[in-house]
């Protein structure tokens, strides 16, 4: 059967077809991302513009997935679409101009179908992993085996909110990373909990920012479905990424354009999850949350 999942996120949109194999396994058929940057204008409202362009962007989803014989899809929306006033408008001139159905997900269901996802691509050696998505709107931390959740909670604390709230300057200022920084160490009081239970020297990254710290270190990947590198690696680029401008930023090697802006809060918020779990290595994992509720739908 081809299927297809359209992740609706708060920067980015994603539309994933495959086809599924009788043994659970999939086939990728197509795979498109545009950065629609929903909450560009703020997430309480979703601007004139985004909403322009993220009717555009599901109108162009939903022919691409008639032209290819999609039999079933699902569509989902997250934090952008939770939190801002006009999103069930947004929902409704979807459906009514597209025939796309968006389904909004709670923060505690976005994690559990990341780890669904993760699973099917990361390896969990013998230890927990700490995952982590990287969100326009919020962050889902999961402590996890292979096999088992220990601890999962969604925070509203994703780069388009770090960003619109602290990155003023260019390069970002000292006193803005540290607000940063003191801004997470308030918002995330049950993930230090967490932590303070369970013991995750790994970090298993599943998002476009993860995939820039594995494109600007690594040349060519092992297996196709993962990565890993170093902390001490990570913190070569690290430093670069948070004192350059934007304008250095565009210049860098494995660094999309379209991840130029929000990337450097994205670096420090990785540099506190880091430092806070005392992570040894980084595994950057091909699947997350899309792949989760695509096993769902061909169970």
């Amino acid at each position: 059967m081809r299927l297809a999942v359209i992740d609706c996120g708060t920067n980015t949109f994603h539309l994933l077809v495959v086809d599924s194999n009788p043994d659970g396994t999939f086939k990728k058929v197509y795979r498109q991302r545009q950065y629609v940057r929903l909450g560009q204008e703020g997430l309480d409202r979703i601007g004139d513009a985004p909403f322009q362009r993220g009717l555009e962007c599901l109108a162009f989803f939903g022919k691409t997935m008639n032209d290819l014989g999609v039999e079933r899809h699902r569509a989902f929306g997250t934090e952008a679409l939770r939190r801002a006033a006009n999103g069930p408008d947004f929902v409704s001139a979807v459906a009514a101009a597209t025939g796309v159905n968006i389904h909004l997900i709670s923060g505690d269901e976005e994690a559990r179908l990341i780890h669904l996802g993760v699973k099917q691509a990361a390896p969990f050696f013998a230890e927990k992993t700490l995952i982590m998505d990287i969100g326009g709107g919020s962050v889902e931390f999961i402590i996890a085996s292979e096999e088992e959740v220990h601890w999962a909670q969604s925070f509203p604390v994703g780069v388009q909110v770090l960003f619109s709230r602290f990155h003023k300057n260019d390069p970002m200022s000292a006193d803005e990373i540290a607000a940063i920084l003191q801004h997470l160490e308030e918002a995330l009081q049950p993930f230090h909990t967490a932590l303070r239970q369970h013991e995750t020297p790994q970090l298993t990254g599943a998002s476009g920012s993860f995939e820039v710290v594995e494109d600007m270190l690594i040349r060519q990947k092992d297996n196709p479905l993962y990565s890993t590198v170093s902390t001490a690696d990570f913190y070569k680029i690290h430093e670069k990424i948070v004192v350059a401008s934007h304008e250095q930023r565009l210049l860098m090697p494995g660094l999309p354009p379209e991840r130029a802006e929000l990337i450097v809060v994205a670096f420090v918020l990785m540099d506190y999850v880091i430092r806070k779990a005392n992570i040894q290595q980084i595994v950057t994992s091909a699947y997350a949350m899309k792949e989760g509720m695509l096993l769902e739908m061909g169970r």
